[in-house]
């Protein structure tokens, strides 16, 4: 196993390339660290915090919880970990577990209704607190499954972008680690010893169809090592031409055309 340094530096490289392709970050942006209290968002807070020191361009991170008042959440362990860490944050509290249970139905997953409500939520959050950026701590293998959720069982070729505009137009989406691997982010979180905190929505559901592809692509990673980076690389090497969506490119004079502008998630 890589030691704790090997690791750092793999993940600062992941995410340093993810901003420079992607064009992350410039001079006096105001960011929005999205901090649920999982290993994927601790991790998401320590890059964009070593990337404020290092980089040659001043932007200001302000990190913030969702208090969404599940049962027994622990709603001491951020604050006293973000003091700790000296770092701005702010804790909103908001009853969407209570509308989640009433409104899904028995027997059917949580995920989609609260990621809406949630969603919306820390939306409202970064305009009001001044913040024209909110990073979010989806990795690769999230990238990918949500690929293959589409393509298997939405019936279209989708996925995360690590950036994008919300709806109104007004707040930058970003996802800087898009390049970062869940088992170096496990790795790390192990290392760091953080106060890890369980979500009882979405992690205590076990008919997943998330959890159905995420064990199907460690079953080819088993059979055809590092399958993960070639559907990654797949990602990013697109023909329109060799597609069948007519709004990516008009068969009739064979040209491309303009890119459908959809809301993705």
């Amino acid at each position: 196993m890589e030691n704790k340094e090997q690791v750092t530096k793999k993940l600062h490289r992941a995410v340093g390339e993810a901003i420079k392709e992607f064009s992350m970050i410039e001079d006096g942006d105001s960011i929005m660290v999205c901090l649920s209290g999982g290993k994927d968002s601790y991790t998401l807070l320590q890059m964009m915090l070593h990337f404020q020191k290092v980089a040659p361009i001043s932007f200001k991170i302000i990190a913030v919880n969702l208090d969404q008042k599940q049962p027994g959440f622990p709603e001491a362990i951020l604050p006293t970990y973000l003091s700790q860490l000296g770092v701005d944050y702010k804790i909103i509290e908001k009853n969407t577990y209570k509308v989640v249970m009433e409104k899904t139905p028995e027997g059917k997953t949580t995920c989609s209704l609260c990621s809406r409500l949630r969603r919306g939520t820390l939306y409202e959050a970064a305009k009001d607190l001044g913040c024209n950026k909110l990073a979010l701590g989806h990795h690769r293998n999230d990238i990918i499954e949500t690929f293959l959720l589409n393509f298997f069982f939405a019936g279209k070729l989708e996925t995360m972008p690590p950036k994008f505009k919300n709806d109104a137009g007004d707040l930058v989406v970003l996802r800087p680690l898009a390049f970062c691997k869940e088992s170096d982010i496990e790795v790390y979180s192990n290392y760091m010893n953080f106060p890890i905190i369980p979500c009882n929505l979405c992690g205590s559901q076990e008919n997943l169809q998330r959890k159905k592809v995420k064990q199907m692509i460690a079953d080819w990673e088993t059979d055809f090592p590092d399958r993960s980076s070639v559907m990654m690389h797949a990602l990013q090497n697109v023909y329109p031409s060799h597609l069948l969506d007519r709004n990516l490119y008009n068969f009739d004079t064979l040209e491309e055309t303009t890119v459908k502008d959809d809301t993705f998630v």
